[in-house]
């Protein structure tokens, strides 16, 4: 199932985060192991923020995805199901008799 994880790094954890010579490493790292199919960096609500959206293969899944960020940036993480439009044009498809 595909996700967006939204992490929201707190001011002081970010600002030790990028002097972090390691840091782009790290997030690449990540963006690899788990397959990202696409990466954001943002603010929200005056924190550093990353949103991933990768294919969650299994809910066991979760700490493994969840822990890096934690742990390594204080993040506050939210995981939410998510759909591209392929996804939508199908439930749309798939499930309109059943609205009817």
């Amino acid at each position: 199932m595909r996700v967006l994880v939204r992490a929201m790094i707190p001011t002081t954890a970010g600002n030790k985060a990028v002097k972090d010579p390691n840091f782009l490493k790290t997030i690449e790292d990540y963006a690899e192991k788990f397959n990202c199919e696409a990466a954001y960096f943002t603010e929200v609500n005056g924190n550093r923020t990353f949103v991933f959206v990768l294919d969650l293969p299994s809910p066991d899944m979760i700490p493994a995805i969840v822990e890096p960020l934690f742990q390594g940036f204080d993040a506050n993480v939210e995981i939410h199901p998510t759909m591209n439009l392929d996804d939508l044009k199908k439930a749309i498809f798939k499930n309109i008799r059943i609205i009817k």
